[in-house]
């Protein structure tokens, strides 16, 4: 969602019309009208103002796209440690199981880059699949989507670290985006 579709639904949520935002800003109803068509942003006085009126963050309002917090935790762990069993195909699935163990569902996720319209050119000029491939490669992370509690986490998996981020959204398990990755759901752990 852009600024100005956050902005109208907030607004909206608020139960407030653009005028009675306008006049509680000090602004004209164009000015809001211009924001929520992102045709123009409120100075910084007029955002943090907007944020407390309409009772979200200005994170929220200026994310642009990303469906991640702010909160990111990562915690060293020894993925050795860790065994497949059950519906754990691998030691990573293992490690996210144990870390989530109150979870009510993980989904094993792939991650895809998603390409740039000039990285897509050349993909399909050089030979098809290699840019994905190539990113494959250097990520060594394995990635999970964790429902727990009615909120939803982007987990991640690798040799030396479990890392996650709670989604400010909620996204679909079997595809979604975040950012410059397209994540589907492979399997279901739990």
């Amino acid at each position: 969602m852009t600024f100005g579709e956050k902005l109208k639904e907030a607004r909206k949520n608020a139960g407030l019309s653009q005028e009675q935002l306008a006049e509680m800003l000090c602004v004209s109803r164009a000015a809001v009208a211009k924001w929520e068509t992102d045709r123009g942003m409120p100075d910084v006085n007029n955002l943090k103002t907007m944020a407390g009126l309409l009772d979200v963050s200005i994170d929220h309002l200026l994310d642009s796209g990303e469906k991640l917090t702010l909160s990111e935790t990562k915690m060293p762990i020894d993925l050795n440690s860790y065994e497949k069993s059950g519906k754990c195909r691998s030691r990573q699935d293992a490690a996210c199981l144990a870390h989530y163990q109150n979870a009510d569902a993980i989904h094993a996720l792939i991650r895809r880059k998603k390409l740039t319209a000039l990285e897509g050119v050349l993909d399909f000029v050089v030979q098809p699949g290699i840019i994905q491939t190539a990113d494959l490669f250097n990520d060594e992370a394995t990635y999970y989507l964790v429902e727990q509690n009615g909120k939803q986490y982007l987990a991640g998996v690798t040799k030396d670290f479990l890392f996650s981020s709670e989604l400010g959204s909620k996204v679909n398990p079997k595809k979604f985006v975040l950012g410059k990755n397209k994540f589907s759901s492979l399997y279901q752990i739990l």
